[in-house]
């Protein structure tokens, strides 16, 4: 499975539904959660690319939820709450939310906000990570200013690693988004592209600092 555009976590099954289909109607992909405990799961076991993240939730609250995802990744947040005191909108920015709606909102405003972000965030060709620099429309790594020779796959693979900067990322899900379930391909060989890749980027290749190891779990770009 893909990196899901947009989860919404959502104790209101209604709206989260109500919304949902709106935003597939923008050719989004969209997931809901109605907790914060299954939207941290959903979003450590596939990734987004925008959270719409409701405040009041069962469980752990959205404040929550937005502090634990911001340890890990710079995913954009959306805050959503019926609350409108001043102290609960700072609350959420200062966790790290890139910007905040109130309930009831207008579905335009909502979908206004969204775009914006994406925009802001994703529409750019080019991805800068201190020295390497990822052209995405000609797909081209530079390093130094200076172009890389890279497969086909070690570019898919430094992209995937580098939008989710800080971020662990699984090895069954690495393999899965960038070979796919169908694959002839060994597991193995995604240890090999890192090495290759590590080869490229680093500066000292056998003491990586940006495509870093999580033993038992996967890799982390930092």
């Amino acid at each position: 499975m893909d990196m899901t555009d947009i989860l919404i976590v959502e104790d209101n099954k209604d709206l989260a539904n109500l919304l949902c289909d709106f935003l597939r109607a923008e050719n989004y992909t969209v997931s809901i959660a109605e907790s914060g405990e299954k939207a941290l799961a959903l979003y450590e076991k596939y990734g987004a690319r925008l959270l719409i993240l409701d405040i009041m939730l069962p469980g752990i609250d959205g404040f929550a939820v937005c502090k634990k995802i911001r340890e890990q990744s710079n995913t954009p947040i959306l805050i959503v709450s019926a609350k409108t005191e001043k102290e609960d909108k700072l609350n959420g920015l200062l966790l790290g939310g890139d910007d905040y709606i109130e309930k009831p909102y207008d579905i335009d405003i909502m979908l206004a906000k969204i775009k914006g972000i994406f925009s802001r965030r994703y529409a750019l060709d080019e991805l800068v990570e201190g020295n390497l620099r990822i052209n995405k429309a000609n797909r081209i790594i530079y390093k130094d200013d200076v172009p890389l020779e890279l497969t086909a796959k070690e570019f898919d693979l430094m992209l995937l690693l580098a939008e989710n900067k800080g971020r662990v990322l699984n090895k069954d899900y690495i393999f899965q988004h960038i070979w796919g379930s169908d694959s002839d391909s060994e597991p193995q060989t995604l240890t090999v592209h890192i090495n290759w890749l590590r080869q490229k980027i680093e500066n000292e290749p056998k003491k990586p600092k940006r495509i870093l190891t999580v033993w038992g779990t996967g890799y982390k770009f930092i």
